[in-house]
């Protein structure tokens, strides 16, 4: 049978709510709604979506509240796209710095909402099927480093920490939940940066140098992140997940042994 795909719209404006879901389901899609946290959560208790609309605006937990919940428990990988009845950037930044995918500013199309639903949708369809995603709030254990995904940043084997800058963090992330695969630099780009990737590869490239620095990586003969000619870049280090910091050594010993 055919996969349709299923979207929750979580806003408390019911004219939005009715207005978006007759489109959706009009163009083939199916369509659930909620008008505040407290349904998100109860509806995402008992069934799963392939994406989630949500509003940033809305009494009690807001959107960015409610996206940075997703995205530290079981949804992590579930697609974003925030609606803001605001065109103020700050909003639309933090959004995109706790998660979320995509942003529409209100007033909007219907039909341009479908389009970007089906543009997040497209690009986080374009990983390598069947690959083991980290969990949030893990130390995740790659060579002689770690990286601490509740804080964001890296450890050394001393325990030292190496802050990481928002993009060279989600750049990390992407290369340590599909290690020891190649990734384009389209992919790298669209699943690090979203909407705001600049239109050309060498943004991708200028990132991963700088990331190497943070690894101590030597750019001529990385041990870390290699170069695959004309295809992209490729985490070479087996990568464990440590499930308590107490149990580093042992990960750290398993990820470099291999």
């Amino acid at each position: 049978m055919e996969h349709i795909d299923h979207v929750l719209v979580v806003d408390d404006d019911r004219e939005i709510r009715e207005m978006v879901s007759g489109y959706l389901r009009k163009n083939g899609l199916r369509v659930s709604l909620a008008a505040d946290g407290r349904q998100m959560r109860s509806f995402l208790e008992a069934d799963r979506v392939d994406l989630v609309v949500l509003d940033i605006m809305m009494p009690g937990d807001d959107g960015l509240v409610l996206c940075r919940e997703l995205r530290a428990g079981r949804h992590r990988t579930t697609p974003v796209l925030m609606l803001t009845a605001r065109s103020d950037e700050t909003d639309r930044i933090v959004g995109l710095e706790m998660g979320a995918d995509d942003y529409l500013v209100k007033p909007f199309s219907a039909r341009e909402l479908l389009a970007r639903i089906k543009a997040v949708l497209r690009r986080t369809r374009m990983l390598p099927p069947n690959l083991q995603v980290t969990e949030a709030g893990r130390l995740v254990a790659f060579g002689a480093w770690r990286l601490d995904t509740t804080a964001r940043h890296l450890l050394d084997e001393a325990g030292t920490v190496v802050p990481l800058s928002g993009a060279e963090y989600r750049l990390l992330r992407v290369l340590l939940d599909h290690p020891q695969r190649v990734l384009s630099r389209d992919q790298l780009l669209n699943l690090t940066q979203g909407r705001e990737a600049e239109l050309f590869d060498r943004s991708i490239d200028l990132l991963v140098s700088r990331l190497r620095q943070r690894l101590q990586d030597d750019a001529r003969e990385p041990a870390y992140i290699k170069t695959v000619r004309s295809e992209g870049y490729v985490l070479a280090m087996p990568v464990v997940i440590a499930q308590a910091r107490d149990e580093w050594s042992v990960a750290a010993a398993q990820a470099r042994d291999g």
